[in-house]
């Protein structure tokens, strides 16, 4: 059995992670159904007040992500050289004054899409460093053989901000109007008062190596594995079209189809609830198809299940996109669920940090351009098709191209099982060691 996290006061019983864990799962529970607030009225408050067009959605969509290739390489670098707690804290309170500052220039008659693309970049940016924090936190508040069920409530509690957010999200634009994000940055002060509350974890890696050797390490390490290879070629080509379908669904929505925000809000929160769903049945899923396998067809089958939208305007809007974000997020529990402790069982302490940096840098480095491309796509193909069709055919050819990312995670259960005899092997031969020693 591993040695328990000090200070966090360990395990006491298979169905409690401790402390420091209910702490941690607090603050990012409350943190990210405010996420969804800011996710939501943001596009909605483009289209609505400022008017902007499918290019200009996809441009600031771009800027959620466009921090992570130019600072995840050394956001690993440095986490794992800093306090994790206070790095995870600080970002907190960086990402609620970038969100206050929507409101107040909306307030003040200076808002515009320039203001908002920088403030969804600084966003972005500590989320960069924060999430690299994240990944390193969970083993260390969790033991080894909890992680999977770690992970299982915090991707609930994901999917809990995917079914509450949005209807929150549309009622409070409802109510008060972009006042709405004073909401999601009370949001991040109540996670970094959880973090204030909670012991230290870990200590700061002493590593050996330049910066330069460490930024290297982490593209090298996730390269070598064959493992993490193709969990990072699996990411790469799921990250080139997703982010397709998500940017360009509320011009679908809010323009092709002519849907409401209070609809479109109801409806993805109903549909959120497969997500939830996911998180739950994710756990027993891995176990009878072991974690690669439970991997590869989440994979296959989010992607495929956005083909639904399709079915609008045929079938009412409303519950067509209920549904299909009902299965896409279903399936989005299980990828999320499965793929971190994949990858965290791949890797030494001392290297997660980087490890995770270069994972995301390589993976969700390809978004901001996806994000672009949607909204390109759109604003080009609008004259010759509509703005209707010219939506649904690029969200098409986004789904299809982040299906491929089933390919290469095919592989990845196999190599899996013969880690696992190999480490049994090694098990059964440790005893005759010592019996036959003198």
């Amino acid at each position: 059995m591993s040695p328990r996290p000090a200070g966090l006061g360990g395990l006491r019983k298979p169905s409690d992670l401790g402390r420091g864990f209910n702490l941690f799962w607090t603050g990012q529970t409350v943190s990210v159904v405010g996420d969804r607030i800011t996710v939501f009225v943001v596009p909605t408050l483009m289209i609505f007040v400022l008017h902007a067009s499918p290019l200009q959605v996809g441009v600031v969509a771009m800027a959620q992500y466009l921090g992570i290739p130019l600072l995840g390489p050394i956001a690993g670098v440095l986490v794992d050289r800093w306090d994790n707690r206070l790095t995870m804290l600080v970002c907190d309170l960086v990402r609620l004054a970038a969100v206050l500052v929507i409101p107040v220039a909306y307030w003040l008659d200076f808002l515009s899409t320039p203001l908002l693309f920088c403030c969804v970049a600084a966003i972005s940016g500590a989320t960069i460093f924060f999430n690299v924090g994240y990944l390193i936190a969970v083993p260390a508040v969790v033991e080894k053989d909890q992680m999977v069920r770690a992970y299982s409530r915090l991707e609930g509690s994901n999917s809990v901000s995917e079914v509450a957010g949005p209807s929150i999200a549309a009622g409070l634009y409802s109510a008060l109007g972009v006042a709405a994000l004073v909401v999601d940055a009370a949001s991040y002060l109540v996670s970094a008062a959880c973090f204030r509350s909670m012991r230290p974890w870990g200590e700061r890696n002493v590593v050996e190596g330049t910066v330069w050797e460490r930024l290297t390490a982490g593209f090298r390490l996730n390269w070598a594995d064959p493992v993490l290879r193709r969990v990072v070629l699996s990411g790469v080509t799921l990250n080139s079209g997703g982010p397709v379908f998500v940017t360009v669904l509320p011009v679908l929505a809010y323009r092709g189809l002519d849907v409401s925000v209070g609809v479109l809000g109801a409806a993805m929160s109903v549909g959120a609830v497969g997500a939830l769903a996911g998180a739950v049945v994710a756990p027993r899923i891995s176990e009878r198809l072991g974690l690669g396998r439970a991997l590869a067809w989440s994979l296959l089958l989010h992607c495929l299940v956005g083909l639904g939208v399709l079915a609008a305007p045929a079938l009412p809007a409303g519950p067509v996109i209920a549904v299909t974000m009902g299965c896409y997020g279903f399936f989005m529990s299980g990828i999320n669920v499965c793929s971190a402790p994949t990858r965290q069982a791949r890797m030494s302490a001392e290297n997660q940090g980087v490890m995770h940096a270069a994972f995301r840098t390589v993976t969700w480095g390809v978004i901001p351009l996806a994000a672009l491309a949607g909204g390109l796509s759109v604003s080009a193909l609008t004259d010759r098709l509509g703005i209707l069709d010219a939506a649904r055919w690029t969200m098409v050819g986004g789904t299809l191209l982040a299906a491929c990312s089933f390919l290469p995670a095919l592989g990845i259960q196999p190599l899996l099982d013969a880690a696992a005899r190999e480490r049994k092997q090694a098990e059964d031969a440790a005893p005759e060691l010592t019996e036959s020693a003198p």
